[in-house]
Order: structure tokens, then C-alpha cells, then sequence
């Protein structure tokens, strides 16, 4: 619900502007700022200010008189927007430790507001990262890591969010990732060593395991092997909550063989991070969920482990899971035994730490929401990302189906390509032909998985198709409303479950 703003805010009563209410704002009781929107193209920044007070740096614009007054009309532009959060202090990322948190990543830079509005509608302390898409999603959809905050900034200005909120360079796997994301506000950064981690380790026999470890890379682990081996081999961990959990000879080199590579590249980026950002002011997730071997508990202590006594501080941790988390649908193993091995790597996380546990591939895996939040005590992140796109499909469904059936016979016709990369079950035979669906069950469409997997991983092509993604974004800016209240009640149902548990 919008705002209705007070008659002594001169800005909402220029004539012919057309202020979006939320997003009206003030400084030192003078100057006003606000978004209009001329056109659904073209959302326009308007700043209303005494003739006798300069205008803060950085705007651009044309600037008219309006009485005693002086309007400045700008565009949406990195300069405007860089100078917005110069201004409003509330428009900067911020750290938020150990609170409960729920990434939203936006494909399209118009999601913000729909995720605002269900962060209010849940009503909980869960503490949001609005900015927030992959590096790899940035190459796919041809956006830089400045158009992503930018993107995000502009929708928490227009929509009045005055609450501490982060910014997630995500899934960073090696040194040009993070120099390409320095400098532009990031918070919360979310390393991806996956690459580095050793899949055979999880199958190999202990002569090759041997081998595996010999060849680490102990010196830019700061150690040695006869060091490693006396830390963990026979070493019994009590785990309050779990018991005692005992590393023998295999289980050790596995451990190592399988993580020691990631753990000296995580370290090498942490530094990197610290030297260019200093201490303080930001804060790490490391991630190793994007790999197929599951991540074992005894695993978990031997990353955590090692992490620590190489001085790295993280916030958050995404193991690999057990079972299945595919792109777009719910998950997929036996819930029972998810319970039993995310208790295991809580117990882990609040031993070592305290640090959350993350989510990843999180979106759309509601039977699994109230064991993370039960097992996690709160000491959860939820790190959703093209739930928004599907769900922005969701609502070209529903306001322009003709367009919605070009996007889907093209995202059937790129889908072979496009799902290479994705662990995915989803299969072309089994969604249904556009043909044969009618107008009025379009968005339905978005309910059946196979169908909902197709246009979930094909986001790439389709926003590269000029022709596609212009119309695409055109008609979302026509629509405002419906994008949002389709993302509003999609995520509290993400979200609800948490909620109850939040750690503020």
C-alpha cells in the first residue's frame, strides 16, 4: 500500500509531476526528493530545493523555476544514483552479521519492490540483501555489478525502505571477480571456490587420496602435511548438540583431498578482499554448494577448521546438501534424513562460530523452510534468484499473453543449450506445447515444473534478445502493480516460515 504524503511536502504538489508517493524524501528539512514516472520507459528523478540552498553534489538534470523554488528534473542515471546515496544514507548497503537474512537476486533490475513489499507484509526481523546476482547471471544478462546495486538502490528509493539492508557480489571464483565488483558498494561477498574442489576425492581409493593430499598445495595453506595429519587424523570432535564425531585416517585425507584446494583459494580471495576493503564494513559468505558430492559434517569442521586458523572471519557458510536443490522447484530427497544432516551442520556452524547457514538455490523449496528455520535457530540465509524472473514471466501471463507465448516457444527453442551448466530434471517433452494451452491458464504455466525449469534457466537468451527483453521489460514497467503482487505473495511464502525464529 502506498503512502499518502502530507500536504506541507512541497515536492507532491508541483503541478503536472506526478510523485510517486513512497518515495518522497527529505534533507535538513528543505530539500525534497522524489521519483516520477512520465512514461513506463521512463522513471525520472525530481529534486525540489529553496533557490537559496545549493544543490547537493553529483546531480544532473535541467533545472527549472517553480516559485521561490528550483526543480531539477534527471534521469535514472548512475550519476543521479550515486549522488542519492551520497545524500540519504539510508540508499547504502550495510553489514548484517548474524541476523537472520534473505538474499533477493533480480535478473532484471525491477524486483525491488516486490520484494519490499513482502519483507512489510511478513512483518518479521529478517534482515533483506536486496542487490544481489552471480557474476556468472551478470555475464548472461550482459549487467555489470554496478548496474546491480544501482538497479536495487532505485527501487528501495522509490519505494521508501528505510531499514539497514545488504549488497551480495555473488558466487566470486577467482581474482578478476572480485576486482571486478570492488568499488561500488558491495557488503556481503560470497566466494565460490567450487571449482577447486576435487570430485574424485569423494570415490577414490586411499593410495590415490594419498597422493591427492601430498600434492596440496601446503604452502599456500600455511601448513604442512605432517602438521595436517596430527590436527584431524584420530582427532574426536564433541559437538555439543551432535556428540562426538571422530576423523580416522580416510575420512581425513578425503576431507582434505576434496577441500584443501577450495580452502587455499577461499584464503587467498579473504585477503585480497581485506587488503582492498580493509577490515571492517563488509562481511564474507563462503559457498561450496555448486558441486555434486555432498558435503559431509566431518567435512564441514575440517573447511571450518581450517578457515579459521587461516584467520579468515565468515558470516555464512553453503555446504553442498544433502539431496536436491534444482533451479525453480521444491526439493527433492527424503525430508527426514535433510533433517537429521542439517541439525548436524547447525550444531557444527554455532560450535564453530556462531555463523548462518545459507541457502543457496534456495528459492521455491517450501517443504523444507520450517526444518532450516527449526535446526538453523534463526542462524539462516536464504539466497533466492530466478524465482523473481519466472515469477515476473508469471505476471506477463497474465497481462499479455501473446507475449508470453513468444517468450516461451523461444525458451523452448534455446533450452537444450541453455540447461547445459544446470543440474536440472526438467524436460522439454513433458511441458506442455504453447498450442495447447488457453489464454486464461498461462500462469499456470509457471506451476507445472518442467515448464516452470524451461523458462527458470533460459533467463539468459531471452534478455540478450533485443527484440524479447525490450518488450519483456516494457511491459513489466507498464504493469508495476501486478509484478509486485505476484512477488509480494510468492515470497512471504518463502519467507513465513522464518519469520517465527528470526534472530534480530
Amino acid at each position: 500500500m502506498q503512502r499518502v504524503v502530507s500536504r506541507d511536502v512541497m515536492i507532491a504538489n508541483v503541478d503536472g509531476l506526478g510523485v510517486r508517493p513512497d518515495s518522497v524524501a527529505q534533507i535538513e528539512g528543505e530539500v525534497e526528493f522524489a521519483v516520477i514516472e512520465p512514461s513506463p520507459d521512463d522513471e525520472r528523478l525530481a529534486i525540489l530545493r529553496p533557490s537559496s540552498t545549493l544543490l547537493p553534489a553529483g546531480f544532473e538534470g535541467e533545472t527549472t523555476t517553480r516559485g521561490d523554488r528550483l526543480l531539477l528534473l534527471g534521469p535514472r542515471s548512475a550519476a543521479n544514483i550515486h549522488a542519492l546515496r551520497e545524500c540519504l544514507a539510508w540508499l547504502r548497503p550495510q553489514i548484517l552479521g548474524l541476523r537472520t537474512s534473505a538474499g533477493f537476486g533480480d535478473r532484471l533490475g525491477l524486483a525491488t519492490p516486490g520484494h519490499i513489499r513482502a519483507v512489510r507484509g511478513v512483518g518479521a526481523q529478517i534482515a533483506p540483501i536486496f542487490a544481489q546476482q552471480s557474476i556468472r547471471e551478470m555475464g548472461r544478462t550482459h549487467r555489470s555489478p554496478r548496474q546491480v546495486v544501482d538497479d536495487a538502490t532505485w527501487g528501495i528509493f522509490s519505494s521508501g525502505w528505510r531499514e539497514p539492508f545488504g549488497a551480495d557480489a555473488d558466487h566470486l571464483k577467482s581474482r578478476a571477480d572480485v576486482e571486478e565488483c570492488l568499488g561500488v558498494g558491495y557488503t556481503f561477498w560470497t566466494l565460490d571456490p567450487g571449482d577447486e574442489v576435487d570430485v574424485e576425492a569423494e570415490t577414490a581409493p586411499i593410495a590415490s587420496l594419498t597422493r591427492k593430499v601430498a600434492d596440496l598445495p601446503w604452502s599456500a595453506l600455511e601448513d604442512t602435511q605432517n602438521d595436517f595429519a596430527r590436527r584431524y587424523v584420530g582427532h574426536v570432535f564433541e559437538i555439543e548438540g551432535l556428540g562426538r564425531l571422530e576423523m580416522n585416517d580416510i575420512t581425513a585425507l578425503r576431507a582434505a583431498a576434496k577441500y584443501g584446494r577450495a580452502v587455499a583459494l577461499t584464503s587467498e580471495l579473504y585477503r585480497l578482499l581485506r587488503e582492498r576493503l580493509g577490515p571492517d564494513g563488509w562481511e564474507l559468505e563462503v559457498a561450496v554448494d555448486e558441486t555434486q558430492p555432498v558435503t559431509t559434517p566431518l567435512e564441514h569442521i575440517y573447511i571450518a577448521g581450517e578457515l579459521r586458523r587461516l584467520g579468515v572471519q565468515w558470516v555464512s557458510f553453503a555446504p553442498r546438501y544433502l539431496g536436491e536443490f534444482e533451479k525453480g522447484i521444491d526439493y527433492a530427497g527424503d525430508l527426514r534424513e535433510f533433517d537429521g544432516y542439517l541439525a548436524a551442520h547447525a550444531a557444527i556452524a554455532r560450535q564453530f562460530g556462531p555463523y548462518k547457514l545459507s541457502l543457496h538455490s534456495g528459492s521455491d523449496k517450501f517443504s523444507i523452510y520450517e526444518i532450516a528455520a527449526h535446526q538453523t535457530r534463526g542462524l539462516v540465509h536464504l539466497k533466492t534468484a530466478g524465482t523473481s524472473y519466472v515469477e515476473a514471466l508469471r505476471a506477463i501471463a497474465s497481462v499479455h499473453p501473446v507475449l508470453f507465448r513468444s517468450l516461451y516457444a523461444y525458451a523452448r527453442e534455446v533450452f537444450p543449450q541453455a540447461r547445459i551448466g544446470y543440474h536440472i530434471s526438467g524436460r522439454l517433452e513433458r511441458a506442455p506445447e504453447p498450442a495447447d494451452v488457453q489464454d486464461a491458464d498461462l500462469p499456470g504455466l509457471l506451476d507445472q515444473p518442467d515448464a516452470r525449469q524451461v523458462l527458470h534457466v533460459t533467463y539468459g537468451q531471452v534478455l540478450t534478445h533485443s527484440s524479447l527483453a525490450d518488450k519483456l521489460l516494457h511491459s513489466l514497467r507498464s504493469h508495476p502493480d501486478t509484478y509486485a503482487a505476484i512477488l509480494e505473495g510468492h515470497f512471504k511464502r518463502h519467507l513465513k516460515p522464518f519469520a517465527s525464529i528470526a534472530t534480530p
